[in-house]
């Protein structure tokens, strides 16, 4: 859990290049907007890294939650 805690956190803070520069973490609500969708449908990569995760969100965006899918969109992705 807490691989799967810190993988949704630096998520959120690389979902694009210029969010992890000018920001190093997602705000609270973006966090807990993908948690699930990364627990879902990306436990197998978690361990892969920040932008595996992020690629793994992308392959999956027709399933993932609308709020996530903001997220993602609010972040250039």
């Amino acid at each position: 859990m807490r691989k799967f805690l810190l993988a949704v956190f630096l998520l959120s803070s690389a979902v694009s290049s210029g969010a992890f520069a000018q920001q190093r973490s997602g705000t609270p609500d973006e966090q807990k907007a993908c948690a699930r969708d990364v627990q879902r449908f990306c436990r197998p990569v978690i361990d892969q890294g920040d932008f595996t995760i992020l690629a793994c969100l992308q392959q999956n965006r027709p399933k993932i939650s609308s709020a996530c899918d903001q997220v993602l969109k609010s972040h250039g992705q």
